[in-house]
């Protein structure tokens, strides 16, 4: 099967890592991809929103699948595009339609949904320019800590916690008529603060049935101790030690079942991944937010303990087979850690030189690319994350050490890491 995957970043080094391994993948094609990607495939000067050039590589390469790793192609629509396109329908595209992607991409949709099916989640208010002055006052009046979230994508970097009446007002301010976050902020979701310890939980859908994917957590602070602004992700672990089966049992029970049934019941024919952002407040699960595709990093720490063919599971996803299939995965703990470029997650510098990716690794860990690319020179970065290392081990301790000490041997100028990913659980 020829495969064409869209995307750059760590998750898709993972994916087509992943799918390279299937005796069902004949060619792997990745859109751009990056310095590690090309060692599983071949990387096509193509963004991955544009839908035109996409089609046209489709047909000349032959193309039988499409795995779509970011947000944004799935909320533009490029699954409704090629289902509308006679010669591409017969395509399976694996990543949902532009009006299940509505999940994740408008947060106002998305919390409407979770009130419609009686999915727990935080208290909510929105608000746009039509009723700015009145959002102030609620902001005003609202008990502290709270949660300001923009509408639309936002890379990730969307949501703002607030310590005190002033900072939510100024935060508010910057969203709806600032412009902080483009488009995006042009309607503001204003959240209770829930106080609890975040997982992230992975679907698989095919339209009928669902599987439930290997749990994560990731560590959105740039610094150590989980302090200072937030990033796209500086590092993951799974299995999470306090989603145990109980935890789990109630997370399906009370949110993956009347997600599934909500998208039924809406006629929406959710086909691929769901990631679910859950944080458990006492005992008891509530959604944080809905996202259309895999995490970045958790999809570096949930594929490597992945046992099942991931062609295979996205073949029955095409053919709507999901429910017989069973999820295999390694009992052990897998860890990433993430170094990113000097700056980040403000400005930074590219092109600088990595050294140190040729280390012998053991046979324990991975190196997965993100924010780079290759030149005349070898590696350089080209992203604020740049590069991450996953590691196995028996304990969340020795899987971080593992990492660490790989890291250790890598450089570029500016290089930073956190050293402290799992450290509640160390």
């Amino acid at each position: 099967m020829n495969i064409l995957l869209l995307g750059s970043g760590g998750r898709e080094h993972a994916l087509a890592w992943k799918l390279s391994q299937s005796p069902l993948c004949s060619s792997l094609h990745i859109a751009p991809g990056n310095a590690g990607t090309a060692q599983c495939g071949t990387n096509v000067n193509l963004s991955p929103l544009d839908f035109d050039g996409i089609r046209r590589y489709c047909h000349s390469e032959r193309i039988e699948m499409v795995v779509v790793g970011p947000e944004e192609p799935l909320v533009r629509g490029i699954g409704d595009f090629f289902a509308e396109d006679r010669q591409l329908r017969s395509i399976p595209v694996i990543g949902p339609c532009a009006a299940a992607a509505r999940l994740e991409g408008s947060k106002a949709f998305s919390k409407k949904f979770m009130d419609r099916y009686g999915i727990p989640t935080a208290a909510y208010r929105e608000f746009s320019q039509e009723s700015f002055t009145e959002g102030i006052t609620y902001l005003q009046q609202h008990s502290l800590p709270i949660v300001l979230k923009a509408d639309g994508l936002a890379a990730g970097k969307g949501v703002v916690i607030c310590q005190n009446p002033v900072e939510a007002v100024a935060e508010y301010e910057l969203m709806l008529q600032g412009n902080k976050f483009g488009e995006a902020g042009n309607k503001v979701v204003v959240e209770e603060f829930l106080t609890g310890i975040e997982v992230s939980v992975f679907v698989l859908l095919d339209g009928k049935d669902f599987l439930v994917l290997p749990e994560a957590k990731d560590y959105k602070k740039i610094y150590e101790g989980d302090k200072g602004p937030n990033t796209g992700g500086m590092g993951a672990v799974s299995p999470v030690p306090f989603a145990d089966a109980g935890f789990m049992d109630k997370v399906t029970e009370r949110i993956i079942i009347p997600t599934v049934e909500g998208l039924k019941t809406e006629g929406i024919e959710y086909r691929g991944f769901l990631f679910i952002g859950v944080i458990k407040v006492g005992d008891e699960p509530y959604v944080i937010e809905y996202n259309c595709r895999m995490g970045d990093p958790e999809t570096e720490v949930v594929l490597p303990r992945l046992k099942n063919d991931l062609v295979e599971l996205f073949h029955a996803v095409s053919s709507q087979s999901l429910r017989e299939c069973r999820i295999e995965q390694e009992p052990r703990t897998a860890c990433t850690i993430v170094a990113v470029s000097g700056g980040y997650p403000g400005s930074y510098e590219k092109g600088l030189p990595i050294t140190g990716l040729d280390q012998p690794l053991p046979e324990n860990s991975l190196i997965f690319h993100a924010g780079t690319r290759a030149d005349k020179e070898g590696v350089v970065t080209n992203g604020g994350r740049v590069l991450c290392v996953t590691s196995f081990a028996d304990t969340v301790y020795e899987a971080v050490d593992r990492s660490r000490d790989i890291l250790e041997k890598i450089y570029y100028e500016g290089i930073y890491y956190r050293r402290d990913i799992g450290f509640e659980f160390l």
